[in-house]
């Protein structure tokens, strides 16, 4: 039996010349991400809604590489305002983007709304990454070889998508049966936008990630509703750190071997923790028929139509 090497952050390829976004990058998964990019010689823009923390980020970064080029930027996913600004002066000082990595997530909490009145979660989690993506899609499909990857959860497959109450408008609100929500509609919208490439003939690719059970902020707040002791020891022995958990979504960045479609995860018991590998998805998240419906809503909702790849790809 051949053994399988187990893939690390030493095997990311060098980044030199390639520009990267990170979003939610002030800390967890999002930060590791960020600074193992930079290490391998990528300008990495950190994208995080509080500038005062994403600079502590930059400077844990540079403490560590001095070297490294990556900077912060303004970003709030809740915001389509904050997005549309942030998309504009990405474009205005770069020409390229090789990897967007949708990292940025919220989970859980009381029913709340953006500011553009959507449910927290789903406008964050998805609206808010759908319409960056589409007002970055332009320089996406200029750079060769570009991949989007959109972090997901094992959670999605615990979700329920309901059209008619996607919002929670009609009650039935639960933080995370609506946080599982969000994980499935990011998986729609991978495979979804990685159709579209295929259908414009482009060159860039859409790939999505989960990194596990992960020992990052949002873990970290699922542990203290833990009361009982013995499911706290239990939860401490499950999770894996942010350094192991940004690995999925590296690899999808990086591997040359990646391919646009696929989902990688974890590939350790119960895809909880390992190192990481191609893993499957719910057949709910592989729905073209939900997928198509989810895309128009989502270009209704945040008025960004991806209209390059729309007039080349809709049938």
């Amino acid at each position: 039996m051949v053994k399988v090497k187990k893939w690390t952050s030493a095997d990311i390829p060098v980044q030199t010349g390639k520009v990267v976004v990170v979003t939610g990058a002030s800390s967890g998964i999002g930060l590791e991400t960020a600074k193992e990019l930079a290490r391998r010689g990528a300008e990495t823009i950190l994208a995080c809604r509080s500038l005062e923390r994403g600079q502590q980020a930059l400077n844990a970064i540079r403490s560590e590489i001095p070297t490294s080029t990556a900077k912060v930027m303004p970003l709030d996913l809740a915001s389509l305002t904050s997005i549309e600004r942030f998309s504009q002066q990405f474009r205005d000082q770069y020409g390229r983007l090789d990897v967007l990595a949708n990292n940025a997530g919220i989970m859980g909490g009381a029913y709340t709304k953006t500011e553009d009145g959507f449910e927290q979660q789903v406008g964050t989690n998805h609206l808010g990454h759908f319409a960056l993506t589409g007002h970055l899609v332009d320089i996406l499909l200029a750079t060769p070889g570009a991949r989007v990857v959109t972090v997901s959860s094992l959670g999605h497959r615990n979700a329920q998508l309901d059209f008619d109450n996607l919002f929670y408008e009609k009650g039935g609100y639960g933080g995370s049966a609506a946080y599982f929500r969000t994980k499935l509609l990011n998986l729609l919208f991978t495979y979804e936008l990685q159709r579209r490439f295929e259908r414009s003939q482009a060159k860039a690719h859409s790939l999505a990630a989960h990194p596990g059970f992960s020992a990052t902020k949002l873990a970290t707040e699922v542990a203290n509703r833990l009361k009982a002791a013995l499911l706290f020891r239990l939860f401490n022995t499950l999770v894996q750190g942010p350094d192991m958990g940004a690995l999925p979504t590296l690899r999808a960045a990086t591997d040359p071997d990646a391919k646009g479609g696929q989902y990688y995860g974890p590939g350790g018991w119960f895809e909880e923790r390992g190192h990481p590998v191609v893993v499957s998805s719910s057949e709910a998240s592989h729905s073209e028929t939900d997928a198509n419906r989810l895309w128009e809503l989502s270009e209704n909702l945040t008025g960004v139509r991806y209209s390059s790849l729309n007039s080349k790809g809709s049938d």
